[in-house]
């Protein structure tokens, strides 16, 4: 009987329950331990996931995370657990792992916490402990299938010159007046719209600010979409890559009209936090106000979604180009009621929380380019039903 493995799940959330199922249904998992600030919402999440399962595998607790003891002594028995919580308790959960002795992969999305994660190394193995940040989906499986693309050209003997990735979700049906839906909070939107992202331009990493290089890209079946700039997406591989590629950024897909309203709404300053004295003893943050105005017209429960992934690498062959294009779509789960965004998010999570379960990644802090192999992640992907197409182009 293969070796079962006690996991647990720190956020409850709709990403979280979403990894949770995955690893309940292909981790080997004994148990699956779903903790949140939100009891109920962790029973509900735990309830669900024994359902789609068909037995009692998952149990729930309440936690706040910052009460770092409980945190630890709710993670002492933990082989693996995955931080599904917001990036700014992030760096305190993995001091957390490392004083229980699990090990952790985390959401992330903030590249500068990344950062200060791998500063940690030799503490987490020291305690013997993996950690593995910022997986998902973008970052994540956007830059999987950029590290797969350099993989495979190098495969086939070219010199890996520049990745592009393009990745989005949208509503499958886009809503009037704004053609876009989240599931999540709009200040996560706001963040990305707000930043700046890190690429590789010229083999250096150089920032560039987001709402930026507006281009029109085109999906079969799908049709016409906007492609620009966000913050956090290609996370740390452009520091791995310097000096070995010239090229390599991420662009967020979104259907056409959407970079004009909302660049418009940057340019008015609406993104800013700081407050703003609008009459006497009155003052307002422009950020607070755009959220309570415009949160409730495009935020959902439920999205109907689509979840579109694209990544080109370019190489050189015996003097000629060779390119290599990769295509991940994804639907909303009409059997198991999970979105797109959810399942490639979660499910990314999912399976490096279980490649570490299965001691295949050695204790430290690691990228998740560094890791394991893209080839080899495509694999446990692919396992799942996602349909990843390759074409060759020269």
């Amino acid at each position: 009987m293969s070796e079962q493995y006690h996991y647990a799940v720190v956020g409850a959330g709709r990403q979280g329950v979403a990894a949770a199922y995955d690893i309940a249904k292909w981790g080997n998992a004994g148990s699956v331990l779903l903790a949140d600030t939100n009891g109920d919402l962790a029973t509900r999440a735990a309830e669900r996931i024994n359902n789609l399962i068909g037995h009692k595998v998952a149990s729930a607790t309440q936690i706040d995370t910052r009460d770092y003891s409980v945190l630890v002594e709710l993670l002492k028995p933990i082989d693996v657990f995955l931080c599904a919580v917001p990036f700014v308790f992030i760096l305190d959960c993995t001091r957390a792992a490392i004083e229980a002795r699990a090990s952790m992969v985390d959401l992330g999305g903030h590249t500068d916490t990344a950062l200060k994660q791998l500063a940690i190394n030799d503490e987490a193995r020291a305690a013997g402990i993996t950690v593995v940040p910022d997986c998902g989906m973008g970052p994540g499986m956007n830059n999987t299938l950029g590290m797969y693309a350099i993989e495979q050209l190098q495969m086939h003997n070219a010199i890996p010159r520049e990745v592009r990735l393009w990745d989005g979700g949208l509503p499958q049906t886009p809503p009037e007046p704004w053609g876009y839906q989240c599931s999540f909070h709009i200040n996560g939107l706001t963040n990305e719209y707000d930043g700046q992202a890190l690429f590789l331009r010229d083999g250096v990493v150089t920032p560039v600010d987001a709402l930026t290089e507006l281009e029109t890209i085109e999906f079969e079946g799908v049709g016409k979409l906007e492609a620009f700039v966000t913050s956090g997406g290609t996370s740390t591989v452009p520091y791995t890559c310097e000096g070995i590629l010239q090229v390599y950024e991420n662009k967020t897909l979104r259907y056409p009209g959407h970079y004009h309203q909302f660049k418009a709404f940057k340019d008015l300053g609406l993104f800013r936090e700081e407050p703003l004295s609008v009459a006497p003893g009155l003052t307002i943050s422009p950020r607070q106000v755009y959220h309570t105005l415009l949160g409730p017209s495009i935020e959902a429960e439920r999205v109907m979604d689509i979840c579109l992934m694209r990544a080109r690498g370019t190489g050189e062959k015996d003097g000629k180009d060779l390119s290599l294009v990769i295509e991940l779509i994804d639907r909303y789960d009409e059997v198991t009621g999970f979105t797109a965004m959810e399942r490639l998010t979660g499910w990314h999570a999912a399976i490096m929380t279980q490649f570490i379960a299965r001691r295949d990644i050695p204790p430290g802090v690691w990228t998740l380019e560094k890791a394991v192999s893209a080839t080899r992640f495509l694999e446990e992907v692919r396992r799942r039903g996602f349909h990843i197409t390759e074409r060759w182009e020269d």
